[in-house]
């Protein structure tokens, strides 16, 4: 039987956005950055009313695609539900090194997304649904991708992107933001250091930022890896799910899948154990985790080559412990050797 079609009458259920931290409520159809008190906003749906298209046979047969779901996506206007081909994402049973290891071992290859990253998943989502609401300037601090991202997804819906970006990001993620159009700004420090430069700019004011969780979107894109990985394995989540964590939006965001497609009857089984994983050189999360804290202290001096995780504090801190604790995960912090050494025997 071939795929069925998303119906073009099917509604986003956006309700409103909720605060993680201190559970008040905001209006959803105005842009919005964080709370009043600091905390994140995430989006609330009404999903009695999204199961009456979004059921189990439709979440099976729909056709694959970040956008298969726009019940539960927060873009209202189906003209804006579209990208440049994110989602979909392939899984590879790596079973020479699920031997060694012992275990059954599944690659989901985020790589295949435009600009080649994850980061694609988020930025389909935050920008389609701030250009809805009328922004016309989008700005952002990155370790790379999703600078490039947001580049990308500008230069698509023919909005301005200021992206600063770390000195010592390798160079092609600038260059390839460049080629895209953003602006870039090059910053003495990490990640943090470049927000607060952003923010400092004279014209950040008339800037719509989409820094990690700053804002209530990219949460909504990422979440899509849970729901697409659910729909992969035929109704159930993996055992375990090992996550690189920077700023830890896709925990939270599959975390949160999780909870939407309960509620929806979408999946069966227990949740997986979700796994943070970060660089010894800049590991907070970990840190926190092994401590028994709710909150992580920011990281001074981090380090390491893997820039994608050098990200020395983040907002979302008590929403990805609480996704690890709850599913009796776990966060582990590695050497950049046994970063090395691992990339080379997974190629190989």
């Amino acid at each position: 039987m071939p795929p069925r079609p998303c119906p073009p009458a099917v509604e986003s259920c956006l309700a409103a956005l909720r605060c993680a931290r201190c559970d008040g409520e905001a209006a959803p159809d105005s842009l919005r950055t964080f709370c009043s008190c600091g905390g994140t906003y995430l989006a609330s749906y009404d999903l009695e009313r999204a199961g009456r298209t979004l059921n189990p046979v439709a979440f099976r047969e729909r056709p694959p695609g970040l956008w298969r779901l726009p019940e539960v996506l927060p873009v209202r206007d189906p003209a804006r539900r579209r990208g440049l081909g994110e989602g979909a994402t392939p899984l590879y049973r790596a079973e020479t090194a699920g031997k060694r290891l012992g275990l059954r071992l599944i690659l989901k290859d985020e790589g295949v997304n435009p600009g080649g990253s994850f980061k694609a998943r988020g930025m389909a989502a935050a920008t389609a649904r701030a250009v809805e609401l009328g922004a016309r300037a989008l700005a952002l601090p990155s370790a790379g991708n999703a600078g490039v991202a947001a580049a990308a997804y500008g230069a698509y819906w023919g909005v301005e992107v200021h992206v600063a970006l770390p000195r010592e990001t390798p160079a092609p993620f600038r260059l390839e933001a460049e080629a895209h159009g953003a602006v870039c700004y090059e910053v003495d420090g990490n990640i943090a250091q470049a927000g607060r430069t952003l923010a400092e700019h004279p014209e950040a004011g008339t800037w719509f930022f989409l820094s990690t969780l700053k804002e209530p979107y990219r949460v909504e894109g990422k979440k899509t890896m849970g729901y697409e990985l659910v729909a992969q394995r035929g109704g159930r989540w993996p055992d375990v799910v090992i996550y690189p964590t920077g700023g830890g939006t896709g925990i939270v965001g599959m975390a949160k899948a999780d909870r939407e497609m309960r509620a929806l009857g979408l999946v069966e089984g227990p949740p997986p154990r979700f796994v943070v994983v970060q660089a010894e050189g800049c590991a907070p999360l970990v840190r926190a985790y092994e401590r028994g804290e709710r909150r992580a202290a920011p990281w001074e001096n981090p380090r390491t080559e893997a820039n994608g995780l050098r990200v020395p504090g983040t907002i979302g801190d008590h929403l990805i412990l609480d996704a690890v604790r709850d599913t009796g995960g776990t966060a582990v912090a590695v050497s950049e050797a046994q970063m090395e050494a691992a990339r080379l025997d997974l190629a190989r």
